[in-house]
């Protein structure tokens, strides 16, 4: 069975980074336009689950990664909707996550391209929701599964380092910015870990939460170089044409906002909280930015198309 096309990844990608710009906007305390992003995100997801069910007909084995990017934007939503209030679509949609996850956890990665650290991405947006819910549900048995998955993500994690070409770095299109972003959503998953501890819950006694609490700083200290050296890498190597997969390295930038500012929650500095609703505010204007490239770049298609049809003639 062939790959989806380019056009079928878009919607993927498209719902996984605007799913967790609506996850970021909540974290700053921007509830209106968080749910627009939301909207906007289960639109996109409603038209990459339809194109998914209709590829699935051939065999899950046969998937591409851009079927793991579904995971983690369904995984998205449903933090999305848990930060709503929305508890019963939110477990719903942990639920779907979770099957697809062990549905295509064994699918090709992508080689030595970036979408290697898309079963860490997928797996630790699992954690990231799993967390979330069992703060919201106060369901202990949930955050010590999203625990094991957390461990899980960071093991994939290494996996996927060693299969990473660093030559991806000069000549990837977008998806090498995975390797960051797989960095943030794991501290993402950290921090919600630590958050989802309460007097209520007891989760952790004093010594795993110190491990949690430095896992949770190492990993959103090592996003962040990871962030301004592929930022330095793109000045030095830039290109200058849209590709789908450019929205991967706009997810790497919302998810590293966010995971700035679910540390600072977590682990109460101010500070710390104030510099991720800057790097938020950036991560949206990529956002937009990258939004306003890919309508430009599709309208220019359309008409080149038009123009080769009527040469045809």
């Amino acid at each position: 069975m062939s790959g989806p096309s380019p056009f079928a990844t878009w919607w993927s990608t498209y719902a996984l980074a605007t799913g967790i710009v609506s996850v970021g906007l909540d974290s700053a305390g921007y509830e209106v336009l968080s749910r627009v992003a939301l909207v906007l995100a289960c639109a996109a997801w409603l038209v990459a689950a339809a194109g998914l069910v209709q590829r699935a007909r051939g065999g899950w084995r046969a998937e591409t990664p851009a079927a793991l990017t579904a995971v983690a934007a369904t995984a998205a939503l449903g933090t999305g909707f848990s930060a709503a209030g929305r508890q019963p679509l939110a477990e719903a949609l942990l639920a779907l996550a979770v099957l697809l996850w062990g549905l295509l956890l064994t699918t090709e990665a992508g080689g030595g391209r970036g979408t290697v650290f898309l079963r860490c991405v997928a797996t630790q947006g699992l954690a990231v929701l799993g967390a979330t819910l069992a703060a919201a549900d106060t369901a202990a048995w949930l955050a010590h599964a999203a625990l094991v998955l957390f461990w899980l993500g960071l093991a994939l994690y290494g996996f996927a380092l060693f299969r990473f070409q660093p030559r991806q770095v000069e000549v990837g299109r977008g998806d090498h910015w995975l390797a960051a972003g797989a960095l943030a959503v794991s501290a993402l998953a950290g921090a919600e870990l630590l958050s989802a501890d309460s007097a209520r819950l007891h989760l952790w006694n004093e010594e795993n939460a110190d491990v949690l609490r430095t896992t949770t700083v190492t990993l959103l200290v090592l996003a962040l170089i990871a962030c301004v050296a592929l930022l330095l890498a793109e000045l030095f190597w830039p290109r200058h044409h849209y590709d789908v997969r450019r929205w991967a390295t706009v997810f790497a930038a919302v998810v590293t906002a966010t995971a700035a500012l679910a540390v600072a929650a977590a682990l109460d500095v101010p500070w710390l909280d104030a510099a991720g609703e800057v790097l938020l505010w950036i991560a949206v204007a990529a956002w937009l930015g990258c939004t306003a490239w890919a309508i430009t770049s599709a309208r220019a298609g359309a008409r080149r198309s038009r123009v080769r049809s009527r040469a045809r003639r």
